[in-house]
C-alpha cells in the first residue's frame, strides 16, 4: 500500500478465479454461519428455484400458486376490458331502406319473405294426392272420437282448431301421447324438418296403438321412417315451410269436416298481397313494412293481438324482432302488457326532442288487427290504447281484415316479419 494511504487493505475475493483465496480467509470468517436457505425465501434450498425452472415451472419448488410456462389455451377476463376502445354504438340509418346496395345485400332474406305465397301453393300442390287418399280413408271410417295434435309444432293447429273442431281437440307437444288415445282417435302431426326425435317417438306410439295418423314431413326423414302403417298418411313437404305445411293439414281437416273452411289459394293470395305492398323497391312513403321499421327504430315494441290467431301472430312477430335486433320485444295478453304501458313516464311537452336520452327506450304499442268485432277484444284494445295515449306512447296498427282467419293470420305475421327485417337492414354499428 502506498505511504500515506488510509484505505483498508482488501482481502482477495472468494470467487472461483482465486483458488487459494478461500484458505486465506480468517478463522472467524470461515466459521461464520451462512443462511439456511435461499436469501429471498427462507426455508427453501438455494438451488430449488433453478431446479424447478428447469422442470418447466416458475416460482420456488414446494410453494403454492405454481404457474405453468404455457397455458393450455387463451383465457378471457370475466369483466369487460376498458382498453379495447370505445363501445359499439348502434344507430338507425333510414336512408338504407331505399339504398339499392343495402337492399341487394339483404336480397336473400327479403326474397324468402316474398316467396311465402309460392311456398304455400307448392306445399299444397305436392301434398294433393296424399290429402285425397287421407280424405277417402276418413270418409270410409267413422268420425274420430278426438283429434290430437302431437309434436312441438302443434301450437298453430291448436290456435285454429280449438274454436272450430266439432270433436274434442288436444294439443300434445310432449313426446308421448295421452294415455287415453287409441284406435278411435285421429293424430295429426306437423314436422317440417322431419328430424325431431320426440315427434318420431310420438308417431311410433300412435302407430303402435292403432290411431289414425296424418303427418306432414319430408319423405326421407326420421319422422317418415316411423310413419308406416295401414292407417298412416304422410303429406310430403319439400320447402319445410311451417305455414305451408299447416295450410295443407288444415285443408285436409276442412275436407273431412273437422276444421274451419280453409282455402290455400286465399292464404297464398294474402301473402302475395303483403309481399307486393312491402316490396324492397317500393318507396318507404308507401311501404308499410319500412314504415313499421321506422316507427320501431328507437322504441321497445309491445305487440298485442286480440283473437287467438292474432295473439299467436303477435308472439311470432316479437320473436322476429328479438332475432333481428337483439333488443327487447314483448308480446302477451292485455292484462300482461297494460302494466308496462301504465309504468311508462308520461311524455313532457317541454322535453328537448334532440337531447341525448340515456335511459331505456320508450315502449311502442303495436296492435295486430284482424278485424274481430268481439266485445272482449274491443274492450281490451280500448284499455291498451287509452293507457298509451295518456302517457304519450306511440300506437302503430297493422291491419288484415279480409279473407279467412288463416289468411288474416298469415298476413299479419308476414307484415310484422317484413318490419323486423327492414329494421335489421337499417341498423348500423359504429
Amino acid at each position: 500500500m502506498p505511504r500515506g494511504s488510509t484505505s483498508r487493505r482488501w482481502r482477495p475475493c472468494a470467487t472461483t478465479c482465486w483458488p487459494g483465496s478461500a484458505e486465506e480467509r480468517s478463522e472467524h470468517e470461515r466459521d461464520r454461519p451462512g443462511p439456511d436457505g435461499h436469501h429471498r425465501v427462507p426455508g427453501v434450498p438455494r438451488r430449488a428455484g433453478a431446479d424447478a425452472r428447469a422442470r418447466g415451472w416458475r416460482g420456488g419448488a414446494g410453494l403454492p400458486g405454481h404457474l405453468r410456462l404455457r397455458l393450455p389455451g387463451a383465457r378471457r377476463h370475466p369483466r369487460a376490458a376498458g382498453r379495447r376502445g370505445p363501445p359499439t354504438v348502434t344507430w338507425f340509418d333510414e336512408s338504407r331502406l331505399d339504398d339499392p346496395v343495402a337492399l341487394e345485400r339483404f336480397d336473400l332474406r327479403l326474397r324468402t319473405l316474398a316467396e311465402s305465397g309460392a311456398r304455400v301453393r307448392r306445399e299444397v300442390g305436392e301434398a294433393a294426392e296424399a290429402i285425397a287418399e287421407a280424405v277417402a280413408r276418413a270418409r270410409d271410417a267413422d268420425r274420430p272420437r278426438a283429434v290430437v295434435a302431437a309434436g312441438p309444432d302443434s301450437r298453430l293447429l291448436r290456435a285454429v282448431l280449438e274454436p272450430a273442431c266439432p270433436v274434442p281437440f288436444v294439443a300434445w307437444p310432449s313426446p308421448a301421447l295421452p294415455g287415453w288415445a287409441g284406435g278411435l282417435d285421429l293424430v295429426i302431426v306437423l314436422a317440417p324438418d322431419g328430424g325431431d326425435v320426440r315427434t318420431a317417438s310420438a308417431i311410433a306410439e300412435a302407430v303402435r296403438r292403432g290411431c289414425q295418423v296424418v303427418v306432414g314431413c319430408p319423405p326421407a326423414s326420421l319422422v317418415a321412417e316411423h310413419a308406416v302403417g295401414r292407417d298412416v298418411t304422410v303429406l310430403p313437404t319439400s320447402t319445410r315451410d311451417q305455414l305451408g305445411m299447416a295450410v295443407a293439414m288444415l285443408s285436409f281437416l276442412d275436407q273431412v269436416q273437422l276444421g274451419p273452411a280453409t282455402s290455400p289459394d286465399d292464404v297464398a293470395d294474402a301473402l302475395d298481397e303483403v309481399a307486393t305492398r312491402c316490396a324492397p323497391r317500393r318507396d318507404l312513403a308507401v311501404n308499410p313494412g319500412k314504415a313499421l321499421a321506422i316507427a320501431l327504430a328507437d322504441s321497445t315494441p309491445v305487440v298485442w293481438g286480440g283473437t287467438v290467431l292474432a295473439a299467436r301472430a303477435a308472439r311470432r312477430v316479437a320473436e322476429s324482432l328479438r332475432r333481428a335486433t337483439g333488443r327487447t320485444a314483448l308480446a302477451g295478453d292485455a292484462d300482461v302488457l297494460l302494466p308496462v304501458l301504465e309504468a311508462t313516464r308520461p311524455r313532457d311537452v317541454f322535453d328537448d326532442p334532440f337531447a341525448d336520452d340515456t335511459g331505456e327506450p320508450r315502449p311502442m304499442l303495436v296492435v295486430l288487427d284482424d278485424g274481430s268485432q268481439d266485445a272482449v277484444v274491443t274492450e281490451q284494445r280500448h284499455l291498451l290504447t287509452a293507457a298509451a295515449d295518456e302517457r304519450g306512447v306511440r300506437v302503430e296498427v297493422v291491419e288484415a281484415t279480409s279473407g279467412s282467419e288463416v289468411a288474416r293470420y298469415a298476413s299479419l305475421l308476414l307484415s310484422g316479419t317484413y318490419g323486423a327485417e327492414y329494421l335489421r337492414l337499417a341498423l348500423v354499428e359504429d
